[in-house]
């Protein structure tokens, strides 16, 4: 009977026990579910957004609509190779020939007939589910949980997209070689030959059996004579080199500025050798108003500095420097103009305020 009633005693500690571990087990299973839904950053708030203002195209295969398709192309497929692209660089030096020793591309992988059907089918499967979820929402705002399996899809897509490249980068160096242009720098057409590359991966569709390089060369091909007639339609149109100093030329400015400066140095002269009768007074404010005295930078002052400078009043300063002025134009006017034309009425006037 004791022994009974130490095992009863016993039981409540052990059920007790365990509700406490399953509670614990819960919260750690929420603690997990509340981490992989967690708020989004900044720059993945605009991914987002970004993903769902575009549509996403994609090449659609029966397989994507079986039972447990995810499970079939990627949990069930054989790894896909992953080409090393560190051979690349070198061997575009080559070519271009800043390189002396030449570099063969032994590195670089083909990949096999069903690796091609693996990869193109897992990289329009992602884009697929990524076209489906924006399908789904519509115009409406995704939950976090929504927000990350996007995210996920998209990233999948991206990265596969870039593996699929990286494994043909030789056909864009080959095509290169064997399309040569010599008008267009060949960092160019390397550049227009990966875009070329990257369209054909986007609209490749494997399930027709044709291996990829047969589509992608025919169309870096036709990339290269795009370009081709790109440049020839420019060098038609503009048939000089692009000068920038010469963009940024204006004539007519360059000649007032000049004219400007050449009128300035006149009346300076005439200042100078005072050939407007000036008197001192009219001197002394002109050099101050203007900045033609010596020992002050050129920097000229203020009607109310000149008058505390010579001991009148601001509108006593502004009288003399008037009167001086129409001095100057009658100097400059019996310089500059015939004697006819001076002395015309209807001549060309002043006015002194």
């Amino acid at each position: 009977m004791k022994g009974s009633d130490h095992t009863m005693s016993a039981l409540p500690e052990r059920n007790a026990r365990g509700k406490r571990t399953t509670r614990r087990r819960s919260l750690t299973r929420k603690g997990r579910a509340a981490a992989s839904v967690r708020r989004l950053s900044r720059s993945e708030t605009s991914l987002v957004q970004a993903i769902l203002d575009h549509p996403v195209d994609f090449v659609d295969d029966e397989s994507f609509h079986k039972p447990r398709a995810r499970q079939t192309l990627f949990d069930k497929a054989d790894p896909v190779r992953r080409a090393d692209v560190a051979w690349y660089r070198p061997l575009v030096d080559d070519v271009i020939g800043t390189r002396p020793d030449p570099k063969s591309t032994k590195e670089s992988i083909v990949l096999t007939k069903d690796e091609e059907r693996t990869i193109f089918l897992q990289y329009n499967y992602a884009r697929f589910m990524v076209a489906s979820m924006q399908s789904r929402l519509g115009n409406r705002k995704p939950t976090p949980k929504q927000s990350r399996e996007l995210l996920d899809w998209y990233r999948l897509s991206r990265q596969l997209r870039d593996q699929i490249a990286e494994s043909n980068l030789a056909l864009v160096l080959a095509m290169a070689k064997r399309a040569r242009i010599n008008a267009v720098d060949f960092s160019d057409q390397i550049s227009e030959g990966n875009m070329a590359l990257l369209r054909s991966v986007d609209k490749f569709d494997v399930s027709r059996g044709f291996k990829f390089s047969t589509y992608a060369c025919r169309a870096i091909l036709k990339g290269f004579y795009r370009q081709g007639m790109k440049d020839t339609r420019h060098r038609q149109r503009f048939p000089t080199t692009f000068d920038p100093a010469m963009e940024s030329g204006d004539s007519s400015e360059t000649r007032r500025r000049e004219d400007q400066w050449d009128s300035a140095r006149e009346v300076k002269q005439l200042m100078q050798e005072n050939k407007a009768d000036l008197s001192t007074i009219e001197l002394v404010v002109l050099q101050h108003r203007f900045g033609f005295e010596p020992g002050r930078s050129g920097r000229p002052l203020t009607l109310s500095q000149v008058g505390k400078l010579i001991g009148v009043t601001k509108e006593r300063v502004r009288q003399i420097q008037n009167k001086a002025l129409g001095k100057l134009r009658e100097a400059v006017e019996q310089r500059c103009l015939p004697r006819a034309e001076r002395d015309h009425p209807g001549g060309i006037g002043y006015s002194m305020n």
